[in-house]
C-alpha cells in the first residue's frame, strides 16, 4: 500500500515532514510521496528522513493551474501533482519562487475583502497559520479563531470558495504551461483528482484530459479519497485509452480534514497498490 498524495506543514497540511515520515512507517506503507502545494519545502526535508527509516519516498508537488478561459468560476481550478524521481531542475525551482509573490498578492486582496465584510482578517495572522506557504485554509482557520464562523468548511462555502463572497481568483499558470514546465524540470505530471474538474459532460470532461495529454501530462490521479468505485472505472479507461499512468493517493492534509487518513483516504476505503509507482517510474525513465 503507498499514498502518493500527501500535505504537511509547508502547506496546508498540520504535519510536519518527520510525523508524516513517522505515521507512514508505523502503518506500515510501501511508498510515500509529499506533493505540498507550490513548493518542495516538505519534501526536500523528507528525503533524508524517509532515508533513514527505509521507506520508500517520492519527491513530489502540487502545482496550482488555470483554465482561464473556463466560463463557470468552479471549474478554472486545475491541480497538477509533479513527481520528481531526481533532483528537480534549478530553473524549475526557481520558477516556483516567482509562483509566491502571486500568492502574497491574493492573500493581501483577500483580506481585504474579508474586512470589508466586517471580518478583520490580517496577512500576517493567515501566515501565522501557514508558515512556508499561505493561502484559503489558513485565513479559514483564523475566521473560525475570531469566532466569525464556526466550522472551515463555512468559510469555504460562504467566503473563500469558488463562488464565496471573498473569493479572490489567483493568477496560476495556465495548466498546459503547469504540465510543461514539470515535464522540463525533470518531473512527470499527474492529473490531481479530475472529479473536481467539476465536468458535468463526460465528453467535455474527456477532451480536457486529451488537451492535457498532448501537453505533457504523463498520467492521472485514479484513486483518490473523493473518488467511488465507478469514477476510478472511468479514470482507469481514460488513461488507458490515451496512454497514461495512473497515481493515487489520500491527499491527506493531518487534522484539517481529519476523515481523510494517511495511505487510506476518506474513511479508510482509498487503497493504492504499489505497482502503480513502479509504473510512473518506468514512464518518468523512458520520457
Amino acid at each position: 500500500m503507498i499514498d502518493l498524495h500527501t500535505h504537511t506543514a509547508a502547506s496546508d497540511g498540520t504535519d510536519t515532514p518527520a510525523q508524516i515520515i513517522d505515521h507512514a512507517v508505523a502503518l506500515g506503507l510501501e511508498a510515500l510521496a509529499i506533493t505540498d502545494h507550490d513548493t518542495f519545502r516538505g519534501s526536500d526535508e523528507a528525503v533524508p528522513l524517509a532515508a533513514a527509516k527505509g521507506l520508500r519516498f517520492v519527491r513530489g508537488l502540487e502545482l496550482s493551474t488555470r483554465q482561464p478561459d473556463e466560463a463557470n468560476p468552479a471549474s478554472r481550478s486545475v491541480h497538477v501533482l509533479g513527481y520528481f524521481f531526481g533532483e528537480p531542475s534549478p530553473e524549475f525551482r526557481a520558477w516556483l519562487e516567482t509562483l509566491r509573490a502571486a500568492r502574497k498578492e491574493r492573500n493581501c486582496a483577500m483580506a481585504a475583502k474579508l474586512t470589508a465584510l466586517g471580518m478583520p482578517v490580517t496577512v500576517e495572522e493567515a501566515e501565522a497559520h501557514g508558515r512556508n506557504i499561505t493561502g484559503r485554509p489558513h485565513f479559514a482557520r483564523v475566521l473560525r479563531d475570531k469566532g466569525f464562523i464556526s466550522s472551515i468548511e463555512e468559510a469555504f462555502q460562504c467566503y473563500l470558495g469558488e463562488t464565496g463572497v471573498a473569493y479572490v481568483e489567483r493568477q496560476d499558470p495556465s495548466s498546459e504551461e503547469g504540465i510543461q514546465r514539470i515535464v522540463e524540470g525533470g518531473g512527470l505530471a499527474s492529473l490531481a483528482h479530475p472529479f473536481r474538474l467539476n465536468k458535468t459532460d463526460p465528453m467535455e470532461e474527456e477532451a480536457l484530459i486529451r488537451r492535457f495529454a498532448d501537453a505533457g501530462l504523463g498520467a492521472i490521479e485514479v484513486w483518490h479519497s473523493d473518488h467511488d468505485q465507478s469514477t476510478r472505472d472511468r479514470y482507469i479507461h481514460l488513461a488507458r485509452k490515451y496512454g497514461l499512468g495512473m497515481s493515487g493517493g489520500s491527499d491527506y492534509h493531518g487534522d484539517n480534514k481529519p476523515h481523510v487518513l494517511l495511505g487510506r483516504g476518506r474513511n479508510g476505503v482509498n487503497r493504492v497498490p504499489l505497482a502503480l509507482l513502479d509504473d510512473l517510474c518506468r514512464r518518468a525513465a523512458n520520457r
